[in-house]
């Protein structure tokens, strides 16, 4: 039993060393340059090392069959992959370098081979391959170079039809040798075209992947959908019922000064990512952090029966997970927490970082529970505990002056009674008539 799985785990490291090998290969010189340049002379180097391979395939293949008969065509053969494996290192002068060179030779080299050849060998239908690459290694920034080059192949193409018939042809090969030529030129040429594009497909679509996950996250799912579907549109949502979270570390900016700014940063990015990974679990949108302050909705940008309920656990898990981290860290912390709930609007800002944001009363109000909550509780309006008094136990706070709301009563989240677990910042805590 253990022979096999050694085996398949060997493999498995060949394999994997092999990728790495090839990865680093088709990006050799390409480092300096941003990622979408990158991503040309990636395909242009895998575009040479494709020429170089199946050059080679034509030049063994003709020094089995007659070396002395086909030598000058070697020569040339050998001279096209000297070219197209030395291409790549051309990047260190300028990003066209090495693809106008490549494109160049193969142009040259290829009517060269046709004069000694004849039409018969099909290797003037090799210039058609360059089309498509044209375009994928230059980019359309450089549309005149690349209609020029076209053109250029396409003059080669016919004068070499026009001017190299078989009866014209400087070497005198057997009718058999010729077709065998042609089809080796066939396989070759549509091996190497479905490679590249393969590649080119390939890279384009890891870039997409890159985007995507880039643009899911800094905005909700949804708003990406339309905004891929209609780009430039305004995204502003009214909404009848969410709730708003806001957080803020207690006494944070002492500790800041106390840890210094490496350990502050990673203490807060330990923090933040714990309540994403939170977000995520409870199906909350997270809006932003401000410093220490972390800002959430439920019931965004897609409304939601249980978006209170799920603001409320979420607040709950956030308080057990900072006294964790707090732990195991060895440092003071302590979150207040403040949730309201009814209407919010809620759009999409910004041109060139955008942001996903929620405005309205609603949200004033979550703020100002948040600046009123004690330490380690969560602190909710009145229209969240009608929303999520079946399934938690709740504390009264009583009437809290509110700055620009006025005497509003509040209570605090005590226990989720579906977990039957107070969080440790909690324990203690007792339910309170309303």
């Amino acid at each position: 039993m253990l022979a096999p799985r050694l085996e398949g785990f060997l493999n498995s490291r060949r394999a994997m060393r092999w990728r790495r090998t090839l990865t680093r290969l088709a990006g050799y010189g390409t480092a300096p340059y941003p990622p979408p340049v990158r991503r040309r002379l990636r395909i242009m180097n895998v575009a040479a090392y494709l020429i170089a391979l199946f050059t080679l395939i034509y030049t063994v293949e003709q020094i089995v069959l007659d070396f002395q008969t086909w030598r000058p065509v070697i020569f040339i053969n050998l001279a096209l992959i000297a070219i197209a494996l030395g291409a790549p290192f051309l990047h260190r002068f300028n990003e066209i370098a090495g693809a106008l060179t490549l494109g160049i030779s193969e142009n040259v080299g290829l009517f060269a081979l046709t004069w000694m050849l004849g039409t018969d060998s099909g290797l003037h239908m090799q210039y058609f391959a360059c089309i498509a690459g044209y375009f994928v290694v230059f980019g359309l920034g450089r549309i005149k170079l690349i209609i020029a080059l076209i053109l250029a192949g396409l003059v080669l193409h016919l004068a070499a039809w026009a001017w190299f018939t078989q009866e014209h042809a400087l070497l005198h090969v057997r009718p058999y040798d010729l077709a065998e030529l042609y089809i080796t030129a066939v396989v070759t040429t549509s091996a190497m075209v479905a490679a590249v594009v393969y590649y080119a497909f390939r890279l384009a679509e890891q870039a997409q992947e890159e985007t995507d996950t880039l643009l899911h996250n800094i905005l909700p799912t949804p708003i990406v959908d339309r905004l891929k579907g209609a780009p430039g549109i305004v995204i502003a949502d009214e909404l009848a019922d969410a709730s708003v979270l806001f957080a803020d570390l207690k006494g944070f900016v002492a500790l800041a000064k106390r840890l210094g700014p490496a350990r502050t940063v990673e203490l807060l990015n330990a923090v933040v990512s714990a309540f994403d990974d939170l977000a995520d679990q409870w199906r909350v949108e997270k809006i932003k952090t401000i410093g220490d302050a972390y800002m959430a909705a439920s019931g965004i940008p897609e409304p939601a029966s249980d978006h209170a309920q799920r603001l409320g656990g979420m607040a709950l898990a956030m308080q057990a997970t900072l006294s964790r981290i707090a732990q195991e860290r060895g440092v003071p912390l302590a979150l207040r927490i403040g949730i309201a709930t009814g209407p919010v609007l809620a759009g999409v800002i910004g041109a060139k970082r955008l942001t996903y944001d929620v405005w309205g009363d609603t949200v004033n109000l979550a703020a100002r529970l948040e600046g009123q909550s004690q330490p380690g509780r969560v602190l909710v309006s009145r229209a969240t505990k009608a929303h999520v008094e079946q399934r938690f136990v709740m504390e009264r706070c009583g009437a809290l002056d509110l700055k620009g709301f006025g005497v509003e009563e509040a209570w605090y989240l005590v226990q989720d009674l579906r977990t039957h677990a107070a969080p440790p910042a909690l324990s203690g805590a007792v339910s309170a008539p309303a």
